[in-house]
């Protein structure tokens, strides 16, 4: 009785998020859903749901990862964790990923220069080759033939190939980036890094050079080398190892 659900977060989803909110002095709803790489992208269109209701302004999505033992023998037993660093998104053959821990936040309300264009929850996927089918159908939805940039999820992972895949069917001339190559592999946290690596691409017309070479293996793919890009629309691909897909589009209004 003494116990702090903030110490078994697995019995008492949204406690962390109740008191987040206690501390913040938010008194609004507070939520929280469980997933993996892609639940940050699931937040933000519960988020965009909640925004229809004409009483509210604004919406705080937050996304943490903490990389705890049982996960790091998971990943390593289920051969997607590679022995040491540098992640290499897009290398073929893939070599794992690099998992890290960390958390993101953004706001959305109804004053930005930035529309969410569409975003779309996705689906699962039973099987690893699925992956390549659920990505592509969500490129679809978001209708990425006509974006300027890709930020993607790739890992190191089967993931990679999915997305390359959709990318060089969908969309090959777009700029390409995966944070996952200079952060690592946060799961919860990673949709958000994404989606602030995709603002930050609108606002500033630049996206970072990918370290380690990250994303040059692919010739075809246009990986970002640290240029100057006139990003009026991103994309935001997120899928997930443990069998999610979801993605949105920014628009520059």
């Amino acid at each position: 009785q003494a116990a702090s659900p903030l110490l078994f977060p697995e019995t008492v989803f949204n406690a962390p998020a109740s008191h987040l909110a206690a501390i913040l002095g938010i008194t609004g709803a507070s939520y929280t859903l469980v997933g993996d790489g892609a639940v940050g992208v699931l937040a933000i269109k519960m988020a965009e749901d909640l925004m229809q209701s004409p009483g509210l302004d604004r919406c705080l999505v937050v996304g943490a990862e903490e990389a705890d033992w049982l996960l790091c023998d998971a990943y390593r037993r289920w051969r997607l964790l590679r022995g040491s660093p540098p992640a290499e998104p897009f290398q073929s053959p893939p070599r794992g990923m690099v998992l890290s821990e960390g958390a993101g936040a953004i706001v959305i309300d109804r004053t930005s220069t930035l529309r969410i264009d569409k975003v779309h929850p996705g689906r699962n996927f039973s099987r690893r080759q699925e992956a390549f089918r659920c990505v592509g159908e969500t490129f679809d939805v978001l209708g990425a033939s006509h974006t300027d940039v890709i930020i993607a999820s790739a890992n190191g992972t089967f993931v990679d190939g999915a997305e390359r895949a959709a990318i060089l069917s969908h969309c090959p001339s777009a700029r390409v980036y995966s944070p996952k190559a200079a952060l690592g592999e946060s799961v919860g946290a990673a949709g958000l890094w994404q989606v602030i690596a995709a603002v930050q691409a609108i606002k500033t017309g630049e996206l970072p050079r990918s370290p380690n070479g990250a994303g040059h293996a692919e010739e075809r793919l246009q990986a970002a080398a640290g240029e100057r890009v006139h990003a009026r629309r991103a994309i935001v691909s997120a899928c997930g190892m443990n069998q999610q897909v979801a993605g949105l589009s920014l628009v520059a209004e």
